[in-house]
């Protein structure tokens, strides 16, 4: 009866917090809101990183190809100049923290702006375009260079070859590994809050600091980490445990149905391979 006792009072004490931090004042829309600027910013950012990736990519795969053997000249300096700016790109990018990127912009380039969204949005889109350009820069050195020969040899120019004979097998092999860079990127935005922005892990937080739920500091961090969230545990007596999970749960569930999706498309391309 004392088991039965205790496990009823915590279920009591389970369903007050969730009222007290979800149900009242109808906290759960700031959840909602959060999550909203999350995907909004999550996309945004992947169509900017690939757009960038795609231009970075091809520069730096045209300069290892044939700039080498390149006659001197005007055209020669351009690509050089291109080229190594491009490498300057990707080692800053790739070599610094992204939260430091995105403090940079809001607090530095995008100082007089008040628009969050915006500057995150550009920040986390900026560091994916590095990340992007290895992916297609990979998946064009991967194809045999006879691919390129055999498309000059029919009459097609460099951008011609590159858009109707390589670039449609770069996508199929990049397609996966773009998919993962997409779920990595939805995680990174949980970050967002630093510059004022409300997505979902910044919603959680306001909900925390609204309600002072105490709870399982320990347990609350470690389902944060599973879920690669990221959220700071602010003060050591109050431990938001409520919020925080189901901030985890909603970004545990979205990447659990983008792996599924990144696990058809890889199967259906390899029933493509086969047939």
């Amino acid at each position: 009866m004392t088991l039965l006792t205790d496990l009823a009072a915590w279920f009591d004490d389970v369903k007050a917090e969730f009222i007290l931090n979800f149900i009242d004042k109808n906290r759960w829309r700031m959840l909602l809101t959060g999550l909203g600027n999350t995907l909004l910013i999550a996309l945004l950012a992947c169509l900017i990183g690939i757009v960038l990736g795609v231009v970075v990519a091809i520069l730096r795969t045209t300069w290892d190809n044939a700039g080498t053997g390149m006659r001197k000249g005007p055209a020669r300096l351009v690509f050089a100049f291109l080229n190594r700016l491009c490498l300057i790109y990707t080692t800053i990018i790739r070599g610094t923290p992204m939260v430091i990127q995105l403090l940079i912009m809001y607090y530095i380039i995008f100082a007089t702006s008040d628009n969050g969204v915006m500057v995150a949005t550009l920040a986390f889109g900026i560091n994916s375009g590095a990340y992007v350009s290895e992916i297609f820069r990979s998946g064009i050195m991967s194809i045999d260079k006879g691919q390129m020969e055999a498309g000059r040899s029919l009459g097609l120019n460099y951008l011609k070859t590159m858009w109707f004979v390589i670039a449609p097998q770069v996508l199929k092999t990049v397609l996966p590994t773009l998919a993962n860079e997409f779920i990595t990127l939805l995680k990174e935005t949980s970050v967002a809050g630093y510059v004022s922005v409300k997505d979902l892990t910044k919603g959680g937080d306001i909900i925390r600091g609204s309600t002072y739920s105490p709870y399982m500091p320990l347990l609350a961090v470690a389902v944060i980490y599973l879920t690669f969230a990221g959220n700071r545990i602010r003060g050591v007596t109050y431990s938001p445990f409520m919020p925080l999970i189901a901030v985890a749960i909603i970004y545990l569930i979205l990447v659990m149905f983008l792996t599924r999706m990144v696990g058809k498309l890889e199967r259906r391309l390899r029933q493509g391979d086969n047939r």
